[in-house]
Formats: C-alpha cells, structure tokens, sequence
C-alpha cells in the first residue's frame, strides 16, 4: 500500500555480563488493503479491527461469489492477478509465513504457502509477481518469478513492483530499477536524486522528492501528473492516483481519469491500487473503492469499515507518534503517521542514536542529546529488560508447577491402559467438576455455523430416545471416538447414525473422573466444531447435534455398508474383491483427507485414520469419519503442533509419537497403513504364525521394496491381471512412501490423489506406470 511508515522497531538485547544495551531500528512498511482482478471479478481484501473485537481480515467479491474465510490474524496484503497473499506478523522467533489464496472465474478457491522464513518488512505485487524485503538483510527475494534474479543485492528500503519490472529505494533515498527488456521505458530511465516513496504502474513509476514532496514520474505514463506535495501514491494501468499532505486524493490517467465527485471531499490516510480499482482508507477508517470498468463498485458506500491503513505498532515504534484516530482501531497499541518532510535529506538510519519516541504534537526537529538524556535512556532499557526477565522467570516457575500442557484430547490406544495413565497430568485437587460454561460458549457458536452453508439442527434428547429405544442394545452399531453408535430413523424418515457420549459412573469428585469428562466434552466439541464447517462428499455429514445436562451427542448421515474394517477383516464375503474396487475406496477416502489438509480454512489434522473409520455409503464412496481427535492445524506444510501424541496403535505416525510434534504428514502416516492393509489384507497388529503381535508396515513393505508385493497380497481378492499387477504394485510403492519414518520423505495428500487417480485409470485402461514419479516433493 502506498502509506509511508518511518517506524523504528528497536530491538534491546541485554548482554547481562557486558551490561550492554544495543538499538536497532526496522523500518516497515507492510499494506492493509489488496486489489485482486481477474477478466470478471475484483476481490478486496482488509485487515480490520471493529471495536472490543480482535483483528480479523475480510474479503469481498465484485460481482459476489467468492467466498474467503480465514481464521487468523495477519499483518500485510498484497494481490496480483486473480490471487492475493496475507502475510503472518513474525512470531518470537522473527519467522514470517506468506500464504496466498488463488480464485479463478469458476469462483473456486484454493490456497498454497509460497514463503516461510526471515522476518519481511515490505511487500508488493504486480501480475503474478510477488516480492519482499527480507528485514535483518534488507535481500530482495521474489516469488512467482521465474527468469528474474537481480544481480546486485540491493541495501532496499521500499520496493514497488511494476509489469515484469521492480523498483528499489534504497537507504538514501536512490532509485533503482531492473527488469526484464519489455520494460525499458522504465529500467535505465531512474531520475537522480533523493526520494522517500517508490511506487510502480504497469509501464510508468512514480517517486516522491524528499526534500519539497513533490512528484517525478517516468515510463509510459498517460496524463498529466499533478503539481503540489504528496505523502503516498497508487499506480495502476494507464490510471495513477496520489495522496496529499492535506489528506486529499488527486487522480489522472486515460479518459481524463479522476476521484469520484462524492469522494472528493473526504479526506483519506492510505491509498491502493491495482490494474483499474482504486481503493482510499478514509479518515473515518473507511474503505472506498472506484474506477473500475464494469462500474460494479459503488463508490458511495464503504467497501468495508474499520479499515487500518497501515500495521499496528507500540508507541516506542512510532518516532513521529501515533496517526491521528488510531487507537480506536488498534486499541493499546497505534499505527505511525508520516514523519513531517525535511528541507534536506534525512541522515542514514545507521547513524542515528536509539531515540525515545516523542509523545503526539512533540517538535521532532530538534536531535541534541545531553548526558542526562542518554543516561536516563540506558537504565531505562536495562530497567525494563531486567522487569521482562523476571516476568518471564515467574511466568515459568508458575507453568511448571502447575503443571501447564496443550490439550490432549484422547487415548494412545483403544483400550487405554498404561498409555492412558502415563498421558495424565498431576492429580488437581478434590472438588466439583468444572462447570460448564466452556463448553456451552463454543457450542453457541458452532450452532450458528452451518454444514456446508445449512444450519445445524438440534435436536431434543426425547427425539432421539424415541428413535433409539432409549440407546437400546438392539440399535447399537459400533463405537466412537467419545461415545457408542447407534442406527435409527427419525420422523421425517431420515436414516442416521447417532452418537453418544458415554456416561461416566465414577464420582464426579475424582479428578480421573474429571479429566475423562473434559476429553469427552472435548472430543465431541472437536468433532461438532470440524463438520460443522466441512461439506465434502467423502466427508460424513452431520446433521446436528444434541446437548441436554449430562447428554452429548451427535446425529450424522447412516452410511449403509459398514467400515472398511468390517469388509477387509470381518465380513467372510464382500464386494470389494477386485482391485480396482479396493483402490478407489482408496481414493475417495484420500480425497476427503486431502480436503481437510488442503481447502479447510484453517486447516484439519484428523489424528486417526484407520480403517474403521472409513465408512462406504450404498453407492460404495468412501467417507471419512470419527473427528473426536482432530486438531485445527497450522496454516503452513512445514510448521507442527507441539503435544502429546493421541491416535490408535498400529495407525500412529512414529515421528509424531517420538517427537510430540504433529503435522499434516502425521494423516499421512495413518493412510499408508491403511493402504497395507487393504493390499495385504492384514490388520494394522496382527498376530504371525508363532501367535506374537507383529505391525503390517514391519511385514509388508520389505516385500515391497523387492519388489515381491505378490508375495504378500489379500488371497480374498483375485490375483490381479497383467494390467492390474502394474497399478497394484504402483499403490504399493505409494505406501511405502507413505509410512517412511520421517515425515519431509512422505508425499502430500494432493500427491496421493494423484498417484491413485493414475493407480485406478491404469486398472481400468491399463497406462504405463513407473515407480520414479511416486517421490515426494517436499
């Protein structure tokens, strides 16, 4: 975005043995509002913050039709043609996450992380292009930009991206472009001099003088620029607008571009622009957008409100104070407003002293510093440090004696033993269990939240006593992760599955008692929270839910045949005896894990796939169900979930179980079991022929990597022909993949529904195959 920010983000590392204090200043410069256009749809996106609320990004399409949910807080946008990114504010450890979202004219939406690394302090985009300032280095990296590796590395302040071009500015204020040759109006033509913003068009650039504000463009520029002092600036195509000291947008271009009439009279703190969309955040907060062609964007009413026009900082941040207003938007923190122009370029960042930031209204011209001045800024820093040691020193002492842990919501195995008893924390002491006030908040939530757009139906206990014969034995069809199943039809004539939380009969003072309780609750509140937002066809559908005093339970779609459990190791005959059969139950289940990895926002570890929780509806689909141990996950392929391990023996990733760290790869794990089993026929722990337990992954993929998988396959199941052998043994190095131990050599589940589609088509039209394309490519 075309806002200046000149914070000083100071970073006081105390070196107790040398009692030495160092600053150094950040500058960033990160943007709150993207424009993304495809041939028929514009997509604006916003970091906002409404009042008494946390900061939430929003996204809205013009015309409507795409929907973006994101649950999670970010500190920059950027856009170029038909996708934008948002940017994670860099955790303790100065590593920054960049996720895009790509939407195409058929509304769809998916998402990939393009960057996970060194904190970055500025942004921009242009086309498909995407680049960024690395912040210890200043490095210009960019993404989504093959062919383009500048030579020289840059010490960049700002960095404007054009069309196959890019623009620096470096520490100094000097400006300098490279490129590709279609862009030479605008690479070699630099202006000399000292500027404090870069901005970049299509085919034209912009800079804003230093010393009197005033504006130099080159490039094929179409119109006439405007005369006056400038803070910031918004480029599009053949369009270009700027923004005054005074707070008012000036616009020019083809067809005698200008501001909207009803515009012209507010005044606005931050621009943005992109191909023909102009978008100004107003004084009020408000985001107005204009000029685009098809004349969808009404510019008399906001886009959306609340807007910020630039990042929330700490006060110490801002070396010009806060931006007028910005405490309502940011709370205890404030965005920085532009430092008031010099009549002389501003001395390098390197030189300056650690100043403290003065309160709003301050002069800033003056820069003496007395004895006094630095003396009370020393043992202020080391003051402060030493209270943040010591905050920090009580805050663990506190955690280790209370025993603090993340929430682990279920057995190891399935008749939790010792596993169980060695999961469980420090007894609490005696007392009544933990009212329920938790729980019935994060229930009125996912009430309001609907099954793929419906809403959740909830139902009343005496309904579903009726259905069920009071849960009788008769009606009970199995066990989940929290609870008995159990077949019935309601009223309406609708077959469901109906889950219920087991009651426990201890003593509600006993703190085992108490925890079982809370993984109950947890693990229904799990599954009622992942399907409640999930609609996918190789997903089970909820249809609602039932929470009366000590009751929880949960009602889903009746899916007709049983598990795959039941048909690989149960049932004496079953119609999955043919190869191709077994491998697309095998692809359907992997594509609803895949939809959970993948295109749930944010996304969904399930922790327990096995077979018996595969469930195959009348028409043979496969379903993946039992959510009672998913986790939401972390929004990047390469970051974890620290906890304790929770899962079914013999289905357990080995890498999550050692290291308590649970990723996406950990589901994968799980599914290459299943995989085995469905080649080989043999449970996940099974006994050999001297009665002692042996896993299917130490048996079976040792025949696999000798390439004898005939050796080891299902006798239920025919031996498979000439051109099944080929697809048979490709899923079986798939599977073998799958369950390596470490989880980076593993494929994704996009990889795996690719290999599938391929192991089917090749069953049914028999293609050529090799092993060499089932690598993993992460």
């Amino acid at each position: 975005m075309a806002f200046i920010f000149n914070n000083s983000n100071f970073i006081l590392p105390l070196i107790l043995s040398l009692s030495l204090v160092s600053c150094i200043p950040f500058v960033y410069s990160l943007s709150a509002v993207s424009i993304s256009e495809t041939s028929d749809r514009t997509l604006i996106c916003a970091i906002t913050k409404p009042p008494n609320q946390p900061l939430s990004l929003n996204c809205t399409s013009f015309p409507q039709g795409i929907r973006i949910l994101v649950n999670k807080s970010f500190s920059g946008l950027v856009a170029g043609n038909g996708f934008f990114c948002a940017l994670r504010p860099p955790s303790s450890s100065s590593i920054s996450i960049m996720r895009c979202w790509r939407f195409s004219t058929d509304r769809t939406v998916s998402s990939k992380r393009i960057y996970r690394g060194p904190a970055l302090k500025e942004l921009d985009a242009r086309n498909s292009h995407i680049c960024g300032l690395v912040n210890e280095t200043s490095r210009l990296e960019c993404w989504q930009w093959r062919r383009f590796s500048p030579s020289i590395n840059h010490n960049f302040s700002r960095i404007a991206v054009g069309e196959n071009f890019v623009c620096g500015l470096s520490q100094i204020g000097n400006i300098t472009c490279f490129g590709s040759n279609s862009s030479n109006q605008v690479v070699g033509k630099e202006p000399s001099g000292n500027y404090s913003v870069v901005s970049a068009g299509f085919r034209h650039a912009c800079a804003i003088y230093s010393d009197n504000s005033s504006l130099y463009c080159w490039g094929v520029m179409v119109g006439e620029k405007p005369q006056g002092e400038f803070t910031s600036l918004a480029l599009g195509e053949n369009r270009s607008c700027a923004l005054k000291l005074n707070g008012r947008i000036v616009c020019w271009g083809e067809q005698n571009f200008s501001l909207p009439e009803n515009l012209q009279g507010k005044y606005f703190k931050a621009i943005e622009a992109k191909s023909s969309v102009f978008c100004g955040v107003a004084s009020s907060d408000s985001l107005y957008c204009w000029g685009d062609n098809s004349n969808t964007l009404d510019s008399n009413h906001p886009v959306f409100d609340y807007v910020l026009p630039g990042p929330c900082r700490s006060r110490s941040e801002c070396p010009c104070g806060p931006l007028a207003g910005s405490s309502i938007i940011c709370g205890q923190q404030m965005i920085c407003r532009p430092c008031p122009r010099r009549t002389s370029p501003p001395p390098p960042l390197t030189s300056s002293p650690c100043a403290p930031s003065p309160q709003p209204g301050e002069e800033t011209g003056s820069t003496g510093w007395d004895d006094k001045m630095v003396a009370f800024l020393v043992v202020g820093c080391v003051g402060s440090s030493a209270l943040l040691l010591v905050c920090c020193f009580f805050l663990f002492r506190y955690c280790k004696g209370k025993g603090c842990r993340v929430h682990d919501s279920g057995r190891l195995d399935e008749t939790g033993t010792a596993a169980e008893a060695e999961d469980r924390p420090a007894a609490p002491p005696p007392g009544p269990a933990v009212p329920a006030p938790v729980l019935e908040k994060r229930l009125s939530h996912l009430i309001s939240l609907g099954n793929g757009g419906g809403q959740l139906e909830e139902f009343s206990l005496q309904t579903l006593l009726e259905a069920t014969n009071n849960f009788s034995e008769d009606h009970k069809i199995g066990t989940g992760s929290f609870g008995s199943v159990y077949h019935a039809t309601l009223d309406d004539g609708r077959e469901v599955a109906i889950k219920r939380a087991e009651i426990s009969m201890s003593s509600t003072t006993s703190p085992y008692a108490t925890k079982r309780e809370d993984d109950k609750d947890n693990a229904f509140l799990n599954e009622l929270e992942s399907l409640s937002r999930l609609h996918h066809k190789n997903l089970v559908r909820l249809y609602g839910f039932c929470e009366d005093s000590n009751e929880r339970v949960l009602v889903y779609e009746y899916v007709h045949n049983g598990t795959l459990n039941d048909h690989l190791h149960r049932l004496q005959s079953s119609p999955l005896v043919s190869w191709a059969a077994r491998i697309k139950v095998a692809l359907d289940a992997a594509r609803g894990i895949e939809y959970l990895h993948v295109y749930a926002v944010p996304p969904i570890i399930h922790r327990d796939i096995k077979s018996s929780n595969i469930l195959l509806d009348a028409t043979w689909t496969a379903k993946v169900s039992d959510f009672g141990l998913s986790l939401m996950g972390p929004v990047d392929e390469e970051s974890h979930l620290s906890l304790r391990a929770a899962g079914t023996v013999g289905y357990m990733d080995p890498e999550y179980y050692r290291l308590q760290k649970l990723t996406t790869k950990s589901d994968v794990y799980s599914f290459g079991v299943v995989l085995l089993e469905m080649l080989s026929g043999y449970k996940a722990i099974h006994r050999n022929e001297n009665r002692v337990p042996r896993n299917v992954v130490d048996f079976v993929v040792p025949y696999i990597a000798q390439d004898e998988i005939h050796r080891v396959l299902d006798p239920k199941v025919p031996p498979p022909t000439p051109f099944e052998i080929e697809a048979v043994a490709y899923v079986g190095y798939l599977a073998a993949d799958c369950v390596k131990l470490e989880g980076r050599d593993r494929p994704s589940m996009t990889e795996i529904v690719s290999i599938l589609e391929r192991a089917l088509a090749a069953c049914l039209a028999h293609p050529a195959l090799s092993r060499s394309t089932t690598g993993s490519s992460t």
